[in-house]
């Protein structure tokens, strides 16, 4: 049986079980036909850094990809999940270069493990997840430009939520995304990281990046512009399911070395209905 591209993007997000998914429920059609195409996208892309084993075939998909998006855009696009966006794209202003700009975050995963400084996984965290809220928030109908710096700082406080939850995750992967001189301050060695070794000093440190990241949210909440406060709803969903998430984290005392913390899918419908029905974070 075939699956048109349509039902494959649904899969492909409905698969992966992520908070995203929750708040693209209450989206109109077309929306939802949109964020659930590129969402997809976004998937794949990422994909083949967690799954491929082999830096260089890696590499090779990574390139593959670009040359779809490219090919996409010149009216020919060959994988489903192309297929399904490129009909949207223009309505929604989903421009090539954000597209190629998600590809190029992934592909960072491929040559860098270490960040030096935080102004260093900034680029990244711009790249996988600024760019990301970016394209989701015109999708969702942004009117105002205003809107555009909120997404990238949501974006960026998504990340490192990510980055705080996945810690024992990425370093099994040989990866450490908090940045070096932090980890020096702190007095964490990257070898404890490695080897799960859970103590007061990596707490500190983690506390350290959370309150970041708690900043980074009410930073992102001040810029929405009121006249797109009821079109962001979808952002809004998620920032109230990964601010949760983190204080689940810090609930925990930042055992994120040996165990994946997260929400039940319950609790996140839950958390998205409170927002869509009440307007509550």
């Amino acid at each position: 049986m075939t699956t048109t591209p349509e039902q494959y993007v649904q899969q492909k997000a409905a698969a992966s079980g992520s908070s995203f998914y929750y708040a693209f429920l209450f989206l109109p059609k077309p929306r939802r036909a949109a964020i659930t195409a590129f969402y997809a996208f976004c998937r794949e892309v990422d994909d083949v850094v967690d799954e491929v084993s082999d830096p260089a075939v890696a590499r090779t998909k990574l390139a593959w990809w670009q040359a779809e998006v490219a090919k996409a855009y010149a009216g020919q696009p060959s994988h489903p999940v192309m297929q399904a966006l490129m009909p949207l794209a223009p309505q929604f202003g989903i421009e090539e270069r954000q597209l190629q700009a998600v590809i190029e975050g992934c592909q960072m995963d491929l040559e860098q493990t270490r960040y030096l400084d935080f102004p260093g996984l900034q680029r990244y965290c711009h790249l996988v997840a600024g760019v990301v809220g970016e394209v989701s928030a015109r999708i969702f109908g942004q009117t105002q430009d205003a809107t555009t710096q909120y997404a990238h700082t949501l974006g960026l406080a998504f990340q490192l939520t990510n980055i705080i939850r996945d810690v024992g995750e990425d370093a099994m992967r040989g990866r450490i995304y908090l940045p070096i001189d932090e980890l020096q301050r702190f007095d964490v060695k990257a070898h404890e990281l490695l080897n799960r070794v859970h103590s007061e000093r990596f707490v500190a440190l983690m506390r350290f990046q959370a309150e970041r990241a708690h900043g980074l949210y009410d930073q992102a909440l001040a810029l929405l512009p009121a006249a797109d406060w009821r079109a962001q709803k979808p952002g809004l969903m998620m920032a109230s399911i990964y601010r949760t998430l983190l204080r689940e984290i810090e609930r925990d005392n930042f055992a994120v070395l040996d165990q994946r913390i997260s929400l039940t899918p319950l609790r996140k419908f839950w958390l998205a209905w409170k927002v869509q029905a009440l307007g509550r974070l």
